[in-house]
C-alpha cells in the first residue's frame, strides 16, 4: 500500500468521482482508476460502486476512507512537525526581560536552550516591563520575562515560572535598619526612591502606601532596581524592591520585612496573542516553561 494510493482514494471520495479526483490531483483520470484498482486488489474488496452515472462509497470504503483520513492526517501532522523541527533549528529568538525574574535562572536556562538548539541565534534585550510589552506590541521582541502585573492586557498571554516578594531596603546607618517585621504606615515620613510613573514597580509602591494611609513622597527616581539600590546605599532615603535585586550583588543595603506585605505579581514569560510566534521562540518559551515546572 502507498501513500499515493490513498491520496488518491480519499480525493475520490471526497470529490464524488474519478474525473473530479484527477483534476484536483492535476493527473491523468486513468493514473487515479489505475492506483485505486491496485489499491483494491491489495485489500481484496471494492472500496466504490462504479456507474455510468455516479462513483460511491461502498460499506467497506466507508471504513477504509476514516481509517485513511486519520493516516494521511497524522502524516500530515509529521511534515509539519519536521518543518517547525528545521525552522527551530535555524531559528532566531529575540528575548526581552526585566531585571527582576525572581528565583529564576534566566541565564542557566539560556544556556540549556543554546545548548539543546546550538543553531539557533539568542538576541536579549533588557529593560522596565512597561518598555518590554510596547516592544512585544510592536514585534521587536518575540518573549518577555518579567513581572505579570494584574493590569497586563488581554492581548498579552503570561506563563507563571516563579515568583516574587517585596520587601524594603534602607542603607545600613538608617534608624529602621534593624528590627523585626516593620508596619507600613511607620514609612509615612520617609523619602522613596523609586522608579518613574507608570513603572510597575512605582504602582507597587502607590499601592501599598495608600493601604497603608498616606501617599509616598519620591524625592528621588532612577531609572533601575540597581541604581535604586545604589541611592538607598547612600542613603538618599528608603525604597521598596524585590527580594531578589535586594539580594543581589551589590552596595551594602540593609533588607526588612514589611507587614502587611505588599504584593509583587508573578515573574512569567509573555508573548502576544494576535501575533504569529517563530517556531524558534516557542521552542523558547516551552524550554523555559519546562524548566520553571521541572520538566
Amino acid at each position: 500500500m502507498e501513500l499515493r494510493q490513498l491520496t488518491y482514494f480519499e480525493a475520490v471520495a471526497r470529490f464524488g468521482g474519478f474525473t473530479r479526483a484527477a483534476e484536483r490531483l492535476h493527473v491523468a483520470q486513468s493514473a487515479v482508476s489505475a492506483q485505486i484498482r491496485a489499491l483494491e486488489t491489495e485489500l481484496g474488496t471494492e472500496l466504490f460502486t462504479r456507474t455510468t452515472r455516479r462513483v460511491a462509497l461502498t460499506e467497506a470504503g466507508e471504513l477504509f476512507l476514516a481509517r485513511s483520513r486519520r493516516a494521511l492526517a497524522e502524516i500530515d501532522g509529521a511534515r509539519n512537525d519536521l518543518a517547525d523541527l528545521a525552522a527551530v533549528l535555524t531559528g532566531r529568538v529575540t528575548l526581552g526581560a526585566t531585571a527582576v525574574v525572581g528565583g529564576f535562572d534566566l541565564p542557566g536556562a539560556l544556556s540549556g536552550f543554546h545548548a539543546r538548539y546550538p543553531g539557533v541565534s539568542l538576541n536579549l534585550r533588557s529593560g522596565l516591563i512597561a518598555a518590554l510589552l510596547t516592544e512585544l506590541d510592536a514585534g521587536m521582541v518575540d518573549l518577555v520575562v518579567g513581572p505579570a502585573h494584574a493590569d497586563l492586557p488581554s492581548r498579552f498571554s503570561a506563563h507563571r515560572i516563579a515568583r516574587e516578594q517585596v520587601v524594603l531596603i534602607v542603607s545600613p546607618e538608617h534608624h529602621l535598619a534593624g528590627g523585626t517585621a516593620l508596619p507600613l504606615p511607620q514609612l509615612r515620613d520617609e523619602p522613596f526612591v523609586c522608579l518613574p510613573p507608570g513603572s510597575g514597580l512605582r504602582a507597587i509602591l502607590d499601592e501599598a502606601a495608600h493601604t497603608a494611609g498616606f501617599a509616598p513622597q519620591v524625592p528621588f527616581e532612577a531609572a533601575t532596581p540597581a541604581s535604586i539600590r545604589e541611592l538607598v546605599a547612600a542613603g538618599l532615603g528608603v525604597a521598596l524592591l524585590a527580594r531578589t535585586a535586594a539580594e543581589a550583588p551589590g552596595p551594602a543595603i540593609a533588607i526588612r520585612q514589611l507587614t502587611p506585605t505588599p504584593t509583587h505579581p508573578d515573574i512569567a514569560v509573555i508573548h502576544h496573542r494576535d501575533h504569529r510566534m517563530p517556531a524558534a521562540a516557542q521552542a523558547c518559551r516551552r524550554h523555559l516553561i519546562e524548566l520553571a515546572a521541572g520538566v
